[in-house]
């Protein structure tokens, strides 16, 4: 029966054989069975659901997963698109924090949907992804290409002489797609894991029963190692200007000659604090007076400044472990205590235009850090002093690093940084210390006067 009452005819045509139209009705009459005979409603659901399969002559559904849907409350008749699941199920992420947020959004956005949205939940298969990270690898190549070829176009413009053909030139490179970054490896497991993430919650609401990105197979993301600028590594970038890996770490010497050049800024107390207790740039940022314990000497790590595009929002700690209470020494103590004396006279300075965000780090009129111009004002300083590159995030590294050189024990440093557990640490923090080890190692065999060079033994590796 129809909605109305109406006696309703099953009549499909098209059949190769009559074996194949008899087994077509059989599972009609097994769709039909399956409903409750108690709820004329779950009878009125298959039904509507068989006509629409006749009207769109498209397959029917097996039993098993009308059963499913049926069992669950959901629609029969809705066929849901992965890219209409994954906006359900991104606006369900109620606990989400904001940068976490963000960064599915644009998973989505950028690579899911375009790729796959319009693919059906439940025919979403392991191949379809295969060939969308396919098509993410053969866009690289083209980005790449295309960059390469914008580069050089520049590079060309410097030598060509001439009004008109400089304007060719220009109109040349206008014409030309931008520089664009490539979908890296770190960012292709991210796109996998928010896939998965969305799949295993429509399973659970038994939407479909299998997870085909849990079966996809990428390439290792390798983690950049956190090397440290030895003297000879501070030589070959001076030579060539490039860094020999993207997490580089200062020496005790060069964090000291940093922090001399900065010693007058108006943010040394935040440069101290970076560089001896490594909070997380939007940690350092967020903190407040009222997490500052003078007597106990204790910092609480509680809020944080987070970037989303330019715009700034506050929120939590990066992880649960990272809500924590740093212990501060005599020496960052008294800095922060300065600073506040300082904040005060510039306070006083602004007047009714000082804007009370009870922040410790602050602008002149006391609003916000944004965390982007921070970083910008950290390279700059860093150039200023002469010394070798590391990002903002790279001190983060030298305080651990400072610790542990210290003999400060691995979970205190752990509980310091607010990672989860101690092996975070000492992954991350193995190769430096090696490398500071054979530095030392070297230090002290230089301390040994000889009589002339050659009695000094040959070293067969350099």
């Amino acid at each position: 029966m129809d909605a109305g009452g109406k006696r309703r005819q099953f009549r499909r045509t098209g059949f190769d054989t009559a074996r194949s139209a008899r087994k077509e009705l059989l599972l009609v009459q097994a769709l039909l069975a399956s409903a409750d005979e108690d709820d004329p409603k779950d009878l009125q659901r298959i039904s509507d659901m068989i006509m629409i399969c006749v009207k769109e002559r498209s397959a029917l559904p097996d039993i098993e997963s009308t059963s499913r849907l049926l069992r669950a409350g959901h629609s029969l008749t809705t066929r849901t698109t992965v890219s209409e699941w994954l906006d359900t199920w991104l606006k369900g992420k109620k606990t989400l924090r904001a940068a976490g947020a963000a960064r599915y959004e644009a998973d989505i956005r950028c690579h899911l949907r375009p790729r796959i949205g319009q693919i059906r939940l439940d025919r979403l298969r392991v191949d379809h992804l295969d060939a969308m990270f396919e098509e993410i690898a053969a866009t690289n190549v083209e980005v790449i290409e295309q960059n390469y070829q914008r580069r050089q176009a520049l590079e060309d413009l410097q030598s060509i002489r001439g009004r008109a053909a400089r304007r060719t030139a220009h109109m040349a490179i206008t014409a030309m797609p931008p520089f664009r970054r490539i979908t890296g490896l770190a960012t292709q497991h991210h796109i996998k894991a928010t896939l998965r993430a969305a799949l295993n919650t429509a399973i659970a609401r038994q939407l479909i029963t299998f997870n085909p990105a849990a079966h996809v197979e990428l390439e290792t993301a390798p983690r950049p190692k956190a090397l440290v600028w030895t003297a000879a590594r501070v030589a070959e970038w001076k030579r060539t200007g490039k860094k020999p890996s993207p997490v580089m770490v200062w020496t005790p010497d060069q964090a000291g000659a940093f922090l001399d050049y900065v010693s007058d800024h108006r943010l040394y107390a935040l440069w101290h604090l970076y560089c001896f207790r490594g909070p997380r740039r939007g940690e350092g940022l967020g903190v407040r007076w009222m997490d500052f314990d003078r007597d106990t000497r204790a910092l609480a790590v509680a809020t944080q400044l987070v970037q989303l595009g330019w715009d700034v929002v506050e929120g939590e700690p990066k992880t649960a472990s990272g809500i924590r209470l740093v212990a501060l020494d005599l020496g960052t103590t008294d800095v922060l205590l300065r600073h506040e004396v300082q904040q005060q006279a510039e306070r006083l300075r602004f007047g009714a235009g000082w804007v009370d965000t009870g922040r410790i780090f602050v602008e002149e009129d006391g609003t916000w850090l944004h965390p982007g111009k921070v970083s910008d004002l950290f390279a700059r300083l860093v150039y200023d002093a002469d010394l070798p590159p590391v990002r903002l995030h790279d001190l983060r590294h030298l305080a651990a690093t400072l610790a542990l050189l210290a003999g400060v024990d691995v979970r205190v440093v752990s509980e310091m940084l607010g990672h989860s557990n101690t092996s975070i640490t000492r992954d991350i923090y193995q190769t430096v210390l090696d490398d500071l080890a054979r530095e030392a190692a070297e230090a002290v065999v230089s301390l040994v006067p000889r009589r002339s060079p050659s009695a000094r033994p040959t070293p067969l590796i350099t």
